[in-house]
């Protein structure tokens, strides 16, 4: 296979939006991180105390 190099226009380009990916989160971004990181560890929580609930009795059948 061969491979090209890229452009100077094209390596710019790149540079742009990888700069805008790298922006700093809006405080809603981090506000909707946040509750969707504390769901999931509620969740987790929850399907912990549902397992332990059933050990118990499984174990007397």
């Amino acid at each position: 296979m061969r491979r090209y190099s890229q452009s100077q226009a094209a390596k710019e380009a790149n540079n742009l939006f990888r700069q805008t990916a790298a922006k700093p989160a809006t405080d809603y971004e981090k506000a909707e991180q946040a509750f969707h990181a504390n769901r999931e560890r509620l969740k987790a929580e929850r399907l912990a105390r549902e397992a332990e609930r059933r050990s118990p009795s499984e174990k007397t059948t």
